[in-house]
Order: structure tokens, then C-alpha cells, then sequence
């Protein structure tokens, strides 16, 4: 089938088709973080349940959302940001500098507002607003310059996983005191599994101290060694993407066939490799922490571009137009529906309301991340329908310009 001709209405959709993609698949792995103990987001062995057949299925499940999506939804979603970045910063826009800032200061307090009343500790929103901060210094840069920035970032965010990897195999041998907290973390005894639960579960305010006390070493360790160069990596080189018309349909239908099987290639051989050590290793904590294997962005950007590709190809052949519509709308409203991720997740797994943290398998909480995906794919085109902008992103828009929209 041949490609329609793109028009620059297809070109804005194909970034909020993206969006929305991007934004529902990270509930494939955030819902871990709200559903299962904490130890569950990286450790497969929580929330196994009793039975062989619960085992396989939970397994089943841990091992194909990892090799298929986990990262490469949240590295998805960070190239889409830095291509916000250049879009709202560029066109001769007056006092870009200060909008910017000011629009990344609002997206920090709503970060905060996830992770500190909606009790959201996987919170990206400010790990967004302080990485989009840095970005402003480069939105001028050549693409050829981001994406050499890019390129060494990611190269050397492995090699400190290596390095990270290295010095926790000899705590590990020497059963050190650093070992210790890393097993404990990972590995929790059974009265600190329950432990936590329990005040995850008793009532909000007991889970609000539960999160307040994780947000510490979150914000201290988690953020400035993880997340935030991780974020930036992949937000420099969603500059450069945008800059050279890669995320925009703007490339030809071969060109992104090309990208889908090269990035499609890479990542799932690269993530399937790393399935097959942790398997071998009896998923012991050393192989199965992304954090710390070496090859993990290799795994995770190479997916993305490959699910970038795939999602390109569907735009320029004017493919699934319903589907299109619902995602793109998704995409538009992607601010409000990450916080009613953490919204409808605050009333059914803490003890606000129902407390069923730990309660479900792991393989049983996808049922949920599908009833959530089919209410959004619908609520948030008939929104649309009757508003210019979704309730968040109307208030970031508000706040951003000191004005009514």
C-alpha cells in the first residue's frame, strides 16, 4: 500500500499518536510499582503465587513485558519530551526562556503532587522538569551535536552500570555491609515484606509516611545516579530526532521500515540476552537489576525506535484511523492521563480505599492496566470532543501563562 501524502495535521498527530503509545505503555511496568510490594519492579520472584501454574504465568509475564517494553516505553516517552523541548522553545516564540522555565517549574510541582498526595514514588514528572531545565542550554545545538551527546551519554551510563555491577559482585563476595542493603532492597525478609504492606494498605496517612520515607533515597540516590541522566540521554536525542524530521512522518515509508527492523533487531536480541542470563542465573538480583546490566539501553532505545518506526509506517499509510484518533488523543491529554494512572491506582491498591497492594499476581494486575487503557482510549477522545485541552493540561497551560486558555 502506498503512503498518502502527509500533511502537517498528519505530522502533529504522528507526535501525539507516539505520546499516547508511549504514555500507556509505561503502566506495563508502573503498575508493578502500585500493585506488588517494591522489591516487585525489579524482582520477579515477588508476587509469584503458590501454584506451577501461577509461577509460569507470572514468569510468563515478567519475562515478556521485560524483553518487550520495560525502558523502552519510558525511553519513548523521554525522546517525545525533547522534542517538546525544541517545538516550544523554537518559531521565534517571545520570551521563550522564561516560558520554558516557568512551564518546567509547574511540571515539577506536579510531580510532586503525584508523588507526595497521590503517593506515586515512581514519579517521572520531575524527573522531566529538572532534565527539561538543562535542556534549554542546547535546544540550538546541530542534530549531528545532540546526537553525539546522545551517544556518549548512553555510553557511558553503561559503562557506570558495568562499574556498578562490578562492585556489587565483589560486596557480594565479600558479604559486605553495601551487599547487605542491596539484597535487603531487592530480596526483603518476610517481616519486612509485610511490614510494608501493612502501611501501604492501613490508611492514606499510613501510606503517605510509607512514601514520604521511600521518597528520601529516591530523590538522593535514585534521581541524580539513575534517572535523570538516563532521561537526558534520551531527551538529547529526541532534539536531534525532531530536528532531522524523524518523529514527524516526515521520512519515507522505507526509511522507517528500515528503522523499525534495525531498532526491532537490536533491542529484542539485546533484551532476549539478557533474559537468558538472568533465567540462568535463577534470576538472582545481579541479573536481573536493569540498573546494572551494562547492555540495558542498548535493549531499551533499540526498541523504542523500533516501536517508533512501526508507529511511523501505520501514520504514513493512513493505517487504523480509529486506533490513530484514540492514541493521538491519548497523546494530547497525556499529562492528565498519567496522573489518573496514579489517581485510580491510589484508590485501588493503597488505604484510601480498597488496599489490594500484594493482594494480586503479577500476571493479574494486566487486567487492570487493560480496563485503564480501554477507559482512556475512550474518555479521552470524547473529552476532546468538548474541550480544546485535557483538565491538566488546561491548569500547566493556566500556570505556564498566567492566564485563562
Amino acid at each position: 500500500m502506498a503512503a498518502h501524502p502527509v500533511t502537517a495535521s498528519d505530522r502533529i498527530q504522528s507526535l501525539d499518536v507516539l505520546r499516547g503509545f508511549a504514555l500507556l505503555g509505561i503502566l506495563l511496568l508502573n503498575i508493578l510499582g502500585f500493585g506488588l510490594h517494591s522489591a516487585g519492579y525489579f524482582n520477579p520472584l515477588i508476587g509469584l503465587g503458590e501454584t506451577e501454574t501461577s509461577r509460569a504465568l507470572n514468569l510468563g509475564a515478567w519475562g515478556s513485558v521485560s524483553v518487550l517494553f520495560e525502558g523502552a516505553m519510558r525511553c519513548l516517552f523521554s525522546i517525545l519530551f525533547g522534542a517538546g523541548v525544541v517545538l516550544f522553545t523554537s518559531g521565534g516564540r517571545a520570551k521563550a526562556r522564561s516560558l520554558h522555565y516557568r512551564r518546567n517549574f509547574w511540571l515539577l510541582i506536579f510531580g510532586v503532587f503525584d508523588a507526595y498526595v497521590l503517593l506515586w514514588t515512581g514519579d517521572i514528572l520531575m524527573v522531566y522538569a529538572i532534565s527539561g531545565a538543562i535542556l534549554y542550554l542546547l535546544r540550538n545545538l546541530s542534530p549531528r551535536t545532540l546526537l553525539i551527546i546522545g551517544a556518549v551519554l548512553i555510553v557511558l551510563i553503561g559503562a557506570f552500570y558495568g562499574v556498578a555491577a562490578f562492585a556489587l559482585g565483589q560486596a557480594q563476595t565479600a558479604e559486605n555491609a553495601a551487599w547487605a542493603d542491596f539484597e535487603a532492597d531487592f530480596t526483603p525478609t518476610d517481616e519486612a515484606y509485610e511490614t510494608e504492606l501493612a502501611e501501604r494498605r492501613g490508611s492514606y496517612l499510613t501510606a503517605f509516611r510509607f512514601t514520604t520515607h521511600h521518597m528520601v533515597e529516591i530523590l538522593v540516590l535514585i534521581y541524580p545516579v539513575y534517572l535523570i541522566p538516563d532521561a537526558l540521554a534520551m531527551m538529547i536525542l529526541g532534539m536531534a530526532f525532531f530536528k532531522l524530521g524523524i518523529l514527524d512522518a516526515s521520512r519515507s515509508t522505507g526509511w522507517y521500515t528500515k528503522l523499525a527492523v534495525v531498532g526491532f533487531g537490536v533491542g529484542l536480541l539485546t533484551n532476549l540476552y539478557e533474559l537468558r542470563l538472568a533465567i540462568a542465573a535463577d534470576y538472582a538480583p545481579l541479573a536481573t537489576m536493569p540498573l546494572i546490566v551494562p547492555t540495558y539501553q542498548v535493549g531499551r532505545l533499540g526498541m523504542a525506535l523500533g516501536y517508533l518506526g512501526l508507529i511511523m509506517i501505520v501514520c504514513k499509510l493512513g493505517s487504523l484511523p480509529g486506533v490513530r484518533r484514540s492514541l493521538a488523543a491519548v497523546g494530547r491529554m497525556a499529562l492528565t492521563n498519567y496522573l489518573m494512572h496514579s489517581t485510580i491506582c491510589l484508590v485501588l491498591f493503597t488505604g484510601l480505599a480498597f488496599g489490594l497492594v500484594g493482594v494480586l499476581e503479577r500476571w493479574q494486575l494486566y487486567p487492570i492496566v487493560f480496563a485503564i487503557w480501554a477507559f482512556q482510549l475512550w474518555f479521552s477522545p470524547w473529552w476532546l470532543e468538548r474541550h480544546r485541552f485535557g483538565p491538566a493540561e488546561w491548569l500547566w497551560r493556566a500556570l505556564t501563562y498566567g492566564k485563562r486558555p
